[in-house]
């Protein structure tokens, strides 16, 4: 388990901080400068979360290095405020973010950066107690989010309010019986709290889901995937400088990470693995137990979540978590939608005038993960249809 305040509630004041077009503005300078170097090599920023399997897999494995690209470890950071931040500096070049963070980064602060392909879709559950039987019964009580903007925060509301519930963030006080509170709090805090009864659930990336099953402390009550079908969580986000001035370097980038998505579908034992504490790369502090019940499941799992109910469309065949590169448009859009309907704290302006379709083709670039997917064998090679558009699932 972590042991800082990864995603904290002190980690939400900063970011949202940093997030400022004047705070931003030295680090977006300090960042274009260091884009301006006409030899840097990738460096990648990552949370230790199965979010950034991609961008892991695409260095442990050498795909970096194959695409004729000089490449450092991974640094790893320990809160969304940090990787912003070393992001803005020019510290790191490449790094993944939750979708709606890059909603709030380029509008709400004007960076200049866009996302350049999806890191993984699914990946996330809300875990519960064992007195919570049903999303009805969080009636009354606190449910922890790692972060207001989201995936999680959003699916968790769409969930509430298909149940005749009222999401709400007190500070002090009891929630009413037709209320949830949401509480913004560190996943390596979430599993604790429910065991000791602090908290009724919490919705968040894995494997903090997989670990709370496994230290039999929790359980999943529904898959995120379960809800939105093939949902973005993690996205590749990239300064627009190095896209424009550097679209050679940015396509290898984008190569190896497709490859590296590709890659792990096909070795998911094998990416639990390297992605372990005991594999001499240290890339994230789980263990094998933890990490393997996410990327590669027993086969009896699915039929014991489909009978719990935390499974309700086993027809939409979602994998626990997944990967495929590309962003199609309609989620954007889709979520930008479901953003203005949904909780968030903080100046939410830029957000309430922001048009879903002209966030769907401004704040992504997608020529690169095209034309890596066209060297790759296509969607049909993460087994889908050849279309760069799909109508979004969503079902609570």
């Amino acid at each position: 388990m972590l042991t800082d305040d990864f995603f904290s509630r002190r980690d939400v004041m900063r970011l949202s901080a940093l997030l400022t077009a004047a705070g931003a503005a030295p680090f977006l300078q300090a960042g274009a400068a260091r884009a301006q170097e006409k030899d840097a090599p990738v460096r990648v920023g990552y949370l230790p979360i199965t979010d950034a399997t991609p961008l892991l897999v695409a260095h442990g494995k050498g795909f970096y290095e194959a695409e004729g690209l000089k490449a450092e470890k991974p640094v790893l950071f320990r809160s969304w405020s940090q990787i912003v931040e070393a992001f803005l500096s020019g510290q790191v070049n490449v790094v993944h973010l939750l979708s709606p963070i890059t909603v709030w980064a380029r509008y709400g602060s004007k960076a200049p950066a866009k996302v350049v392909a999806w890191n993984h879709t699914s990946g996330s559950g809300l875990s519960v107690g064992p007195d919570i039987q049903s999303v009805k019964d969080l009636g009354g009580k606190t449910v922890a989010i790692p972060f207001w903007y989201s995936i999680h925060n959003v699916v968790l509301q769409a969930l509430l309010k298909e149940n005749g519930l009222t999401p709400v963030s007190k500070k002090t006080g009891t929630p009413a019986a037709n209320e949830v509170n949401l509480l913004i709090m560190a996943p390596s805090d979430m599993v604790p709290a429910l065991a000791a009864n602090q908290i009724a659930g919490y919705i968040v990336a894995e494997p903090f889901n997989a670990a709370a099953e496994v230290l039999k402390v929790g359980r999943v009550l529904r898959f995120t995937g379960d809800v939105w079908k093939d949902h973005a969580c993690c996205v590749v986000f990239m300064q627009e400088k190095d896209l424009a001035e550097r679209p050679e370097w940015s396509q290898k980038v984008v190569n190896a990470i497709v490859k590296a998505q590709a890659w792990t579908r096909a070795n998911r034992g094998e990416t639990a693995e390297l992605l372990s504490k005991d594999n001499p790369n240290k890339y994230t502090p789980h263990s094998l137990e933890v990490l393997k019940r996410v990327l590669d499941p027993a086969a009896a799992d699915e039929s014991s979540y489909v009978a719990s109910g935390a499974i309700r469309h086993p027809d939409w065949r979602e994998k626990r978590i997944d990967f495929q590169p590309y962003p199609f448009p309609s989620y954007t859009e889709e979520l930008v939608t479901r953003l203005k309907g949904t909780l968030v704290e903080g100046d939410r302006g830029f957000l309430d005038a922001l048009d879903p379709a002209f966030a769907a083709k401004d704040l992504v670039d997608d020529r690169f993960v095209k034309a890596a997917l066209a060297n790759s064998g296509g969607l049909a090679a993460f087994g889908l249809p050849e279309s760069f558009t799909r109508t979004e699932v969503v079902s609570a």
